[in-house]
Formats: structure tokens, C-alpha cells, sequence
């Protein structure tokens, strides 16, 4: 996928403007209290002396007092609760990796006082994914009515400690008393592993990344022009030869074309993962309450897979996968073999992925061979279509059946607008907002990511002598963290079809994990913020600051970032 090409109509370095209108209230008001009682006590502390959290919280009172952390608390869960159990584990490891040291693990129903307590009962305020939080001298208690409103809980806990990694025995916890829930439930960070190919152990780290974040969705675009990057049993060649490309493109070829040929680096590149791999993923994944979400592209970006079974395409032509960036003329044909072709791969796909949404890509199809093609035009006449966008959408629609048949949802890239939208699809909004406004005006739901606020592939300054190879265009920290996903002319109806916003890494030009990182931080931060923190609370300047500490934690998991400015 090259969403990026829309873009280059514009100048290259072209600030985004940020859409700073008022959107409609959130169902629960939410506000931010700071209480200082006791204020000649020295423990005293104020929101502004404890390390910052982000997200930020939706209501947070800090109390007199502190909680001392040592190897020998407790972390009590619910007695026989596997899934609780694996949330406080995940609580020690982020213990050890802050202080060296493990607390021990209780599932007693009597919990000794000076413990972490992990309990679920029914608390009507905060929602499936919310959670209460309580520090104090004799403790340590995180509630919530589900168990992903528990790790979240754990998570902001693990903000509470001293930024930066802890010396001695203890950790020292101010006394607080938060309660959170998240404004959107699609909390998205997207990767694009089809242009370049990234291990399972980084795909692992780029999961921890987002759910420290306490994001929830992980969009992984899994097939492209340029590798097919999962194995489907019944069709083996997609990885023997669509998961290898020969060389790749050097710099910006649209660019370069008035000054000279075209270069390529002569290096074969590729991989893919196997199905057991994708299994684990998906695990690694959900014990963080993130769900994976695939993407299979059609009916462009097909030259992958029609390099691998040629009969799949409009010509017959025997190609190669993709060696240049950029919108590929190849797409899938649209008969009978096409579609059972299509059909099997997806369900091999959906009986690995437990996904609500199956992605179906569905952008940039060019539609030239097509057109061309004696054989298409027939068709379109026979299907009583009216051009080649009614083709795309009839081609969308059956295979929106299918997936709706397996017991999932379709969601695509706004093109799918494009002749009809299918009845049950949802949209992803890239090109602006407004295939988002339409698709949402029509009753159907939407996550929002236009490329003006949410493409993390772009410069980070305007002055790109100065930063590492980008697609282009200018995204600034600034910019992302202003961003609304409502939009202001939407009545209270059509808000609720708006299931949040996503961060998109697109990696023609990101072939390794230290510059892919650099990308993502600290702009993914602002995208968690946004899509998590009531609106009325949002801040810049507090969320800078904030930052600071957050950039500590980078240090501490080994994640490289963009330095602050």
C-alpha cells in the first residue's frame, strides 16, 4: 500500500493545519482534581512532584502519604483466576525491570495488608475497559470490572514509579486515587511488514510498545506489491515466491526520474511468518488485550501474489514482485477462480486471527487493466454495472459476504466508498476525513487516520537534510497530539460510529527496527493520549511535560525515540 501518493499534490514539506473544533460532549464529563491536604506534611506531594502519566487519567486526586514497594509485598489476585494470575505476573516483570527485584504472588482471598490487591467486581462508572486505582500507606488497590481494565490499572501503577530504573530495594509509590477509562474503544497502531519484513521478535516488542500505551488494536498489513508476507497452506507459492522480491529501489524513484536512471541496491529481501509464528503472535498479543488485526489487500496491491500464481491477474503476464515503491498497475482478476483463490486464503486467515474485523485493504486499485481488458468490460456490462468503481464495489461486496458468512466484519481503506459501500463494511479514513464524514453519515462505522495527523512514516521536521529518509510530507509531535476524531459538524448519532483513531507506519523507507522506532516515538504516545483521554483534559503543554518521564520509560525498555525538542 503507498497511501503516500495522495500527498505528493502537495508541497512537500506542507504543515498540516490541526483541527482544534469543539466536538461534542463524552457521555460521563470527566475533570482533573488536585487535592493538597496536610501541607506542612514533608510527604506531602502535588500532581506536579509525582512522574507523569500517559495516558492521562480521566479523574486523579493525589493524597498525603506514599506506598513503600519491597520484595516482600504481596500481589494478591482472585483465588483460581488464571487470567488475573497473568496480569499480576506481568506487574512483576515490569517490577524487575524497574527495580532488579519480584514481588511475590498471592491468590489468598485475605490479602495481608501493604499488598497490591488486583480485584473485578461491578462498578457502572467506568465502563469494560475502566479501572480504579488507590495507593496509600497500607497499599496498593486496582479494580475493574474486566480483566483488561486490571492491566491497564498495572500499567499506570508502573508510571507511578520513579522514572528511569530504581536503585536499593524499594520503590516508592505516592498516594493517589485514580479513576480511568478509555474515551474510544479502537485504541489502533498500524505496521506495515510487506515492504520490509520485520522478525516475530520485533513484532513481540512493537505489541509491548502499544500496550504500555494501554492501546488495544495492532493493524498488521500483511500482503503488498512488494512481499506477501503469510504463509496459506493450500497456496504455497505466495510464500516460495511472493515473500521474496530481488532487489529494491534506492531513495525516491518519482523523484529521481529527471535525474538520471533508476537504482536499485542488487540485495534479495523478503520473509514471511509462519502460521505457528501468527499463532504465538496473536497470543503474545491478547495476554496484553490487544487484538490483531490482519490486512489482506485487494483488488489492487496484488502483484505479490499474482507474481506467484499468474492466472490470478488481468493479462496472464508472468511478473515479478515489486521491486519500486509506488501504486502497482497489477490487480486481481474478477471471475470465479479469482474469488475461490480469494476465499480460501481468507479462511485460513480468519481461523488464525479471532479479529471481530477481517482488513480487506481496497485502496489505490488502479483500475487500467480493466479497462483494457475485453474479457472485464463484458462483465461489467453483464452485471448491469456502470463503470470499473462499480466493478471494485460489487468485488468488495462478495467478498464482504464471504466474511460476514465466517461470522466477521470487513473494514478497508476509504476507496471502498468508491461505487457503492458494501452493507455491513466499516471504513478506515484516510484521505482526510471525509470518506470518514460519509461512511459514518450512512450508519457505518469508522476509525479515523488521515495521513495529515496519523502517517508516523512522515518527516518529523521541516528541515529533512537533518532527519533520516522519509516518504515526505511533515507531521510534527504537535500536530498528531492536536488532532480530534470527531468531527465538529457531527450530531450525537453519528459520533458513535466514530470506534477511534490509528497510527499508521508505512515502511518503504524503514528497513530496520532502531529507525522504525524513532518513527513511531514519541508521536505514537500522542495518538494513545488522543484516543484514550477526554477531550475537555487534553493539553499540550501538560502532555510535553508529561513526556518527559515517558521518555524515561523509552530509555528503560531499550526503545529508541526522537529526542524531545
Amino acid at each position: 500500500m503507498d497511501h503516500h501518493l495522495l500527498s505528493r499534490t502537495f508541497k512537500q514539506n506542507l504543515k498540516m493545519k490541526t483541527n482544534l473544533s469543539k466536538t461534542l460532549p463524552v457521555i460521563f464529563i470527566t475533570f482533573l482534581i488536585i487535592m493538597i491536604t496536610n501541607c506542612s506534611a514533608p510527604e506531602n506531594k502535588t500532581l506536579a512532584d509525582i512522574p507523569g502519566i500517559i495516558p492521562l487519567p480521566a479523574a486523579i486526586q493525589v493524597l498525603s502519604g506514599q506506598f513503600i514497594l519491597t520484595p516482600e509485598t504481596d500481589i494478591v489476585y482472585p483465588a483460581d483466576n488464571e487470567e488475573i494470575k497473568k496480569i499480576a505476573e506481568y506487574l512483576n516483570q515490569l517490577v524487575f525491570k524497574s527495580a532488579g527485584f519480584q514481588l511475590n504472588l498471592s491468590d489468598s482471598d485475605h490479602p495481608q495488608q501493604k499488598s497490591i490487591q488486583l480485584l473485578t467486581g461491578e462498578f457502572p462508572d467506568i465502563g469494560k475497559e475502566g479501572y480504579h486505582l488507590k495507593s496509600s500507606r497500607k497499599g496498593v488497590q486496582i479494580s475493574a470490572n474486566e480483566p483488561n481494565g486490571l492491566f491497564y490499572g498495572v500499567i499506570t501503577l508502573w508510571q507511578l514509579f520513579p522514572t528511569g530504573s530504581v536503585t536499593g530495594n524499594s520503590i516508592t509509590i505516592p498516594a493517589v486515587q485514580i479513576t480511568d477509562m478509555p474515551r474510544f474503544p479502537w485504541r489502533g497502531a498500524h505496521l506495515d511488514v510487506g515492504r520490509h519484513f520485520f522478525d516475530t521478535d520485533f513484532i513481540k516488542e512493537y505489541i509491548d510498545i502499544i500496550a504500555l500505551h494501554k492501546m488495544n488494536v495492532f493493524h498488521w498489513h500483511l500482503t503488498d506489491d512488494q512481499g506477501w508476507r503469510i504463509e496459506i497452506k493450500k497456496y504455497p507459492l505466495l510464500t516460495e515466491t511472493g515473500a521474496w522480491r530481488d532487489e529494491t529501489v534506492i531513495g525516491h524513484p518519482w523523484r529521481n526520474r529527471d535525474k538520471g536512471p533508476v537504482k536499485y541496491d542488487g540485495i534479495r529481501h523478503g520473509g514471511f511468518y509462519t502460521q505457528n509464528e501468527i499463532k504465538e503472535i496473536i497470543e503474545y498479543a491478547a495476554d496484553r488485550y490487544i487484538t490483531v488485526v490482519p490486512e489482506i489487500e485487494m483488488p489492487g496491491h496484488a502483484q505479490a501474489a499474482i507474481a506467484s500464481y499468474p492466472e490470478l491477474g488481468c493479462t496472464g503476464e508472468k511478473v515479478k514482485v515489486g521491486t519500486i515503491w509506488g501504486i502497482s498497475p497489477y490487480i486481481y482478476n474478477v471471475d470465479d477462480n479469482t474469488f475461490k483463490f480469494l476465499e480460501d486464503v481468507l479462511s485460513e486467515v480468519i481461523d488464525l486471527f479471532p479479529s471481530e474485523y477481517i482488513h480487506i485493504g481496497g485502496d489505490e486499485a488502479l483500475k487500467d487493466q480493466w479497462k483494457a481488458s475485453k474479457k472485464i468490460q463484458k462483465q461489467i456490462r453483464d452485471l448491469g454495472l456502470k463503470d470499473e468503481h462499480e466493478l471494485q464495489s460489487y468485488f468488495v461486496k462478495r467478498i464482504e459476504k464471504y466474511i460476514n458468512s465466517k461470522g466477521r466484519k470487513l473494514i478497508g481503506w476509504d476507496e471502498i466508498l468508491e461505487g457503492g459501500l458494501a452493507p455491513n463494511a466499516a471504513v478506515m479514513s484516510w484521505r482526510g476525513i471525509q470518506g470518514g464524514i460519509e461512511a459514518a453519515r450512512q450508519g457505518h462505522d469508522v476509525v479515523m487516520t488521515p495521513y495529515t495527523h496519523c502517517y508516523l512514516d512522515y518527516y518529523q521536521s521541516e528541515n529533512t537534510d537533518q532527519e533520516p529518509l522519509a516518504i515526505g510530507g511533515y507531521l510534527p509531535l504537535d500536530t498528531v497530539y492536536n488532532y480530534e476524531p470527531v468531527p465538529s459538524q457531527f450530531s450525537v448519532e453519528e459520533a458513535k460510529h466514530i470506534l477511534g483513531a490509528q497510527g499508521n507506519v508505512w515502511t518503504e523507507f524503514i528497513a530496520d527496527t532502531e529507525y522504525l522506532e524513532y518513527m513511531l516515538l514519541p508521536r505514537m504516545t500522542a495518538i494513545a493520549e488522543l484516543t484514550w483521554t477526554p477531550k475537555e483534559l487534553k493539553n499540550l503543554d501538560d502532555f510535553k511535560k508529561r513526556l518527559e518521564s515517558q521518555v524515561e520509560r523509552y530509555k528503560l525498555m531499550g526503545w529508541n525515540y526522537r529526542p524531545l525538542e
